[in-house]
Parts: structure tokens; C-alpha cells; sequence
């Protein structure tokens, strides 16, 4: 007597339980090369957050001589940034991982523009910041 394979029983395939069922209920399973970097991208991107984040709290928590009104500009727009890379994290591994199942081409990163804007505003803050003190 054969035992089923683990994603099927007597009546046909198991439903899909993993979250989030958006992206697979969708497609067939990718080659898992291909999962495995898009979760190392999202990785990535939290990598990044957690960059971000820091550089914002150290900026205005090490008291660097720097024009005082500049330094907390140039951190909260450090800690947005950490706060908004997350969620590109987060839709882009959906989106891709989504695209991958269903062999349709990869979508842009949503969020790279406004970060990549970001990053530059909080560095010239930081330059001006130190000009000025």
C-alpha cells in the first residue's frame, strides 16, 4: 500500500495553507532558486530599514555638532526612509513571488524612487548641517 505524496490525499491536492494565500493560491510552485532570491531581496530590504533607522536615532542621539534644526530633519527623514522600506520589502517580495508563479514579468521596486529621493534630501541635510553649525 503506497502512502500519498504530502500535498495530496485520497480526494485530490491539499489546499495551499501558507500565507499569504494572495500570492499562493496563485500559479504553480516556482523553481525554488527563484523563491530563495526573492526572499533574499526582501532581506535586503530590511537590511536596509534596519540601516536606515539606526542612522536616523544616531544622528540626533549622538548629539553630532551639527546645526541642531538640520540634524532632526536629516533623522526623521533617516527613520521615515526605515520606516517606508519595510513595506517595499514586504510588496515587492508579494508582487514578485506572485509574478514568479505565474511566469509574468517582475514589477519595478514601488518605493526605490521616494527612498532613493530620500536618502539624498536627508545627505544634503546633513552636509548643510554641518556648513551652518
Amino acid at each position: 500500500m503506497s502512502t500519498p505524496e504530502p500535498s495530496q490525499d485520497r480526494d485530490g491536492p491539499l489546499p495551499d495553507r501558507r500565507f499569504p494565500a494572495s500570492v499562493y493560491r496563485h500559479g504553480t510552485e516556482p523553481d525554488p532558486r527563484f523563491s530563495l532570491a526573492n526572499e533574499r531581496t526582501f532581506l535586503a530590504w530590511i537590511r536596509t530599514s534596519l540601516a536606515l533607522l539606526a542612522a536616523g536615532v544616531a544622528l540626533e542621539g549622538l548629539g553630532l555638532p551639527l546645526q541642531p534644526d538640520l540634524r532632526l530633519a536629516a533623522s526623521i527623514v533617516l527613520i521615515v526612509l526605515g520606516l517606508l522600506a519595510p513595506v517595499q520589502a514586504w510588496r515587492g517580495w508579494t508582487r514578485d513571488e506572485r509574478a514568479v508563479r505565474l511566469g509574468t514579468p517582475l514589477a519595478s521596486p514601488a518605493l526605490a524612487s521616494p527612498l532613493t529621493v530620500g536618502t539624498v534630501v536627508a545627505g544634503v541635510l546633513v552636509l548643510l548641517g554641518l556648513v551652518l553649525r
